[in-house]
């Protein structure tokens, strides 16, 4: 449990001895799962359906850290259901993974909770959104300090929600993308917890362990998810080779990524048919949290596409934002944009023939859209009533 393997070229270290292998690629804990099988009491139906009773510390045995108490041990165990009135006709039977019940309201406290676990000292992270949420709450349940770095242009609203939990929060002047590379040699006394470390990505992996948990002793067709940095689309990739080896899966899923247009590094890799992820020049897009120009893992995401007959897909920004509304008004799930781009994907993928009406796929919608509120509401939505006309006013609206 203690290996780290770079996916890449085979290369191992012992974990701790370095933060990216030679070849430049990401480390990724070498697991063993022979022998692993589904806990028992698993809080799942067998056809798709988690009923969210357990968190991720049940599988604690392919994991690098013991399960805790406190916040960390909440991370994970998030309901899995089936939504028909957000599927296309003639298209996939849709299931969402809702992400946003986690502890901090999204998936980055699988990869946090497992991390707070296993360093000691200090933590730290680079992000501008849910990741710092994460780990400024996770430190301060642990009574640790914590070191905030966010980009110059992150609104006070964002820096409301992390400074409430009382981290040393600092606003970076200068090349914000370069902080992930300025943080890993661990000179800083501070063990970060960036995107794509490996006791990350072993946390963020548990979500398709619930996933496919869920629907064994079959699988889903596919999993579809948003992609930034490449870090969960490598723990999703992780669990579903770990799972493999272990006999535990049918069929092997496909994975599907899905990028707004308007920042879409992997997917315009994917479109080259190219190996290699290029940084670009993104542009401004409401999917702020997946608004990565220069993915650390964004060869391995490309890799877990290509080894499982997957894709990744670019969403315009209308039908994102079409598609967050869509989710609220027809599933009742509130939602970032950033997560809307993965059921938007879906249903480009059914229009092309790419699913079919026999197909399972799990959507996970990473993080909760309650967190970002502010947004102008439609006034012909709002009716102004006096209290006499209430009843008038129901019987009009249902009748």
């Amino acid at each position: 449990m203690e290996q780290l393997e770079c996916y890449d070229c085979g290369e191992t270290y012992a974990f701790g001895d370095a933060a990216r292998c030679r070849c430049g690629e990401p480390l990724w804990f070498e697991t063993d799962t022979a022998g692993f099988d589904w806990p028992d009491a698993s809080g799942t139906t067998g056809s798709g359906v988690s009923l969210g009773r357990d968190t991720l510390w049940r599988y604690e045995s392919v994991l690098p850290a013991a399960t805790p108490t406190g916040l960390a041990a909440a991370a994970g165990g998030t309901p899995l259901f089936r939504a028909p009135s957000i599927e296309p006709a003639d298209g996939p039977r849709i299931h969402l993974k809702i992400e946003g019940v986690n502890p901090t309201g999204s998936f980055k406290d699988r990869g946090t909770a497992v991390g707070i676990c296993r360093v000691d000292g200090p933590v730290g992270t680079v992000s501008h959104g849910n990741m710092a949420l994460s780990v400024a709450a996770h430190a301060a349940a642990a009574d640790r300090e914590a070191i905030i770095l966010v980009a110059e242009d992150t609104p006070d609203s964002r820096l409301a929600m992390i400074a409430q939990h009382d981290p040393h929060l600092f606003r970076v002047r200068g090349d914000y993308g370069r902080l992930y590379d300025d943080t890993l040699d661990g000179d800083l006394g501070v063990a970060f917890l960036n995107s794509d470390t490996p006791l990350r990505v072993a946390g963020q992996k548990t979500v398709a362990y619930e996933i496919c948990e869920a629907f064994a002793p079959n699988a889903p067709d596919a999993i579809v998810l948003p992609v930034s940095s490449g870090g969960q689309a490598s723990g999703v990739w992780k669990a579903l080779r770990e799972l493999n080896a272990a006999g535990l899966l049918s069929a092997m899923p496909r994975i599907y990524l899905a990028q707004a247009a308007r920042c879409d590094p992997i997917a315009q890799a994917y479109r080259r048919g190219a190996s290699r992820v290029e940084s670009i020049e993104g542009e401004p897009t409401a999917a702020v949290s997946i608004n990565n120009a220069d993915p650390p893992s964004g060869n391995r995401a490309l890799a877990a596409v290509a080894a499982t007959d997957g894709g990744v897909v670019s969403v315009a920004e209308e039908a994102m934002l079409d598609e967050t509304e869509r989710l609220a008004a027809d599933a009742g799930v509130s939602v970032e944009p950033s997560c809307a781009v993965a059921t938007a994907a879906v249903r480009e993928l059914a229009a092309s023939g790419e699913f079919g009406s026999d197909d399972d796929v799990a959507v996970i919608l990473t993080g909760s859209g309650y967190k970002y509120g502010g947004a102008a509401v439609d006034a012909a939505s709002v009716r102004e009533v006096d209290r006499a006309d209430v009843p008038d006013a129901v019987r009009d609206a249902v009748p």
